[in-house]
């Protein structure tokens, strides 16, 4: 176990779902049919609380507020073993499909399951996803009202459905009109000139772990904390398949047998975390962390402006 103060690689975070619940199959499966699903969450999230436990690793559970309803115990038993817990949203929809009223709707009901369950606050976001873009800059604000003082649901990088292009790949802190946040964003690493996603959720699964081990030594050399991520579905390699688009099965089934097996190789060979550990070591280092503008591509301060929808 890492003893508070000592240096560290970065963070290990969790978002937990089942496997009915991502934004892929979004187009075939609704929330209101969910419960029709055979849920697989929690002997999924406690092999990856054994996987941590072996190797003296607590790190952050991002959990939906589904699944903390249905299982109480669950978010209990992570919190018990020493884990960090965070707010994934209750329905676990886009931010900006949601807008300001949904979206502070669903935060709201989500935190309160968690601080009920917990009987403490919570404090840290992660959206669906990645679903906070500058179409959805409106959130941070509406986070920071509800008193969440982390956010980590901004990806520096190019997708179909999240990222920031060009946005800070460290920590840093949001001044936003409701007061400040600090965004712990999506992992990315150098091939080729290329900033590509790494160390996380499929880019885990899919790429060699050789590949993803350099890429990990890299960003540690360029001196950012890393951002691991995964989801409980990712160790589960019996889960039913569902009938969805080819690019969606392909991104969601391929290679789920590796997960486990390179989740244990990366806690084994990297120093990992709570978030709110991580990156209160990572922005003490920082003397005067700049700052992106999404709006105009420009860095410097602490301001991103927000645009509402």
């Amino acid at each position: 176990m890492i003893n508070s103060g000592e240096p560290v690689d970065g963070t290990f975070t969790v978002d937990v779902e089942d496997y009915f619940q991502v934004s892929a199959f979004a187009s075939v499966i609704k929330p209101g049919d969910w419960d029709q699903y055979d849920c697989r969450v929690e002997n999924s999230t406690r092999r990856i609380l054994e996987i941590a436990a072996q190797q003296s690793t607590l790190g952050t559970f991002f959990i939906l507020g589904w699944v903390a309803e249905r299982y109480p115990q669950l978010v209990t038993e992570i919190r018990s073993a020493g884990h960090e817990i965070g707010c994934h949203s209750q329905w676990h929809q886009l931010v900006y499909d949601l807008g300001p009223e949904g979206f502070r709707a669903d935060l709201i009901q989500s935190r309160d399951v968690l601080q009920n369950i917990l009987g403490e606050p919570v404090r840290l976001y992660r959206a669906p996803s990645f679903s906070i873009t500058l179409r959805s800059l409106w959130a941070l604000d509406i986070l920071v009202e509800e008193g969440f003082e982390t956010d980590s649901s901004i990806y520096p990088t190019r997708h179909d459905r999240y990222g920031i292009h060009g946005s800070p790949k460290s920590p840093y802190v949001i001044q936003t009109s409701s007061g400040p946040i600090r965004e712990f964003p999506g992992m990315t690493g150098s091939v080729a000139g290329m900033t590509v996603p790494v160390g996380g959720g499929g880019y885990l699964r899919l790429t060699p772990w050789r590949w993803t081990a350099r890429l990990l030594r890299q960003i540690r050399s360029a001196g950012r904390p890393l951002n691991v991520y995964l989801h409980p579905w990712e160790v589960d390699v019996d889960q039913p398949r569902i009938a969805a688009s080819l690019k969606s099965r392909f991104r969601h089934y391929q290679n789920l047998s590796t997960t486990a097996p390179k989740l244990a190789r990366m806690l084994s060979q990297f120093r990992l975390t709570t978030m709110t550990a991580a990156l209160d070591q990572s922005l003490a280092a920082e003397t005067a962390p700049a700052a992106y503008t999404p709006a105009t591509g420009t860095t410097g301060g602490h301001h991103f402006p927000h645009r509402h929808t």
